[in-house]
């Protein structure tokens, strides 16, 4: 049974086909065994402990409560990549958004005639993952990517692992500028986690189309010791808006309880990446494990003693 759940993960993450053949399955499988129940045997599968959703104590347990407990329209239309823009650009500004190139729901109308000569990324807003980065529309098999993104747009994601919020957006296909460091390089992914409207501590990725790695710090930017799904990634300098990164993120968390901001800080200016309101799906181990527990007391739940 292990082997054949691998096998089928596998197929579900590598192969787009596999995840038109298995959503449906999910979808099924969601009506006739409630939430609950999905999520504790995948949460003791992938991490090892049991899930107590009646009190939670950790990060990822108190994720998974949220999940079941927490949801609102505010949480589908920040969860659209593409509608999240609107909401930002009145939180914040739009000076912190990402340039906008088109955005289509026919994957017809992705000719590159239309699109400009310097590189962009292409990605669906309803699901996570799917993004293809074109630094040169000419070198590109727009045939294979209008079936790579028809399948996406047909997929529903989200049920797989709980996130119902996803499932309730109207796909599209998003086409922006892709951002880019002083060097012509993928910048720097900070993610902010913010936990009762503040900035509890952040995620740094680095490399992540090449040789992903994860730093995690505190709001002062003292670094965590422990491992985050991915190997560390040495020192990385303090951002110089590192304040102003704080202050906006927290001015986009005052309507949640929890949620992950992701941001760009690229010569700098500070850009929106996306919201996050399930960070890792509430799956991703810590290592040590303590840190679970550690970052699970900054989370405060709503009529829970927390």
């Amino acid at each position: 049974m292990k082997m054949l759940r691998k096998v089928l993960t596998n197929f579900y993450y590598k192969n787009s086909f596999g995840r038109l053949l298995i959503d449906p399955i999910f979808k099924v499988r969601n009506k006739v065994i409630p939430l609950k129940i999905i999520l504790k045997k995948r949460f003791r599968r992938l991490l090892g402990y049991e899930l107590d959703l009646q009190n939670p104590k950790t990060f990822n347990e108190k994720i998974q409560w949220l999940k079941i407990n927490d949801r609102s329209e505010l949480h589908v239309i920040c969860a659209d990549k593409f509608k999240v823009r609107s909401h930002v650009a009145k939180k914040i500004g739009e000076e912190h958004l990402i340039p906008l190139i088109k955005e289509t729901k026919d994957i017809n109308e992705l000719k590159p005639s239309e699109l400009p000569d310097y590189p962009v990324i292409i990605k669906t807003n309803h699901d996570s993952g799917g993004t293809t980065i074109i630094r040169d529309k000419k070198l590109v098999d727009w045939v294979s990517l209008r079936e790579k993104l028809g399948k996406s747009l047909k997929r529903r994601y989200g049920d797989y692992k709980g996130e119902w919020q996803y499932a309730k957006i109207e796909p599209r296909v998003v086409i922006e500028k892709l951002m880019l460091d002083e060097h012509g390089q993928i910048p720097l992914d900070y993610k902010l986690h913010c936990m009762n409207g503040t900035v509890k501590f952040i995620q740094v990725d680095i490399d992540r189309s090449t040789n992903h790695r994860r730093n995690v710090y505190d709001s002062e930017w003292q670094q965590f010791p422990l491992r985050w799904v991915h190997e560390n990634g040495g020192n990385i300098k303090k951002p110089e808006a590192l304040e102003r990164m704080i202050e906006l993120a927290e001015c986009l968390a005052q309507d949640f309880h929890y949620v992950r901001v992701d941001l760009y800080y690229i010569k700098k200016k500070i850009y929106f990446g996306e919201l996050t309101f399930h960070s890792g799906s509430g799956f991703e181990k810590f290592i040590p494990e303590i840190w679970d527990y550690n970052f699970g007391k900054m989370l405060s739940l709503p009529g829970k003693n927390n």
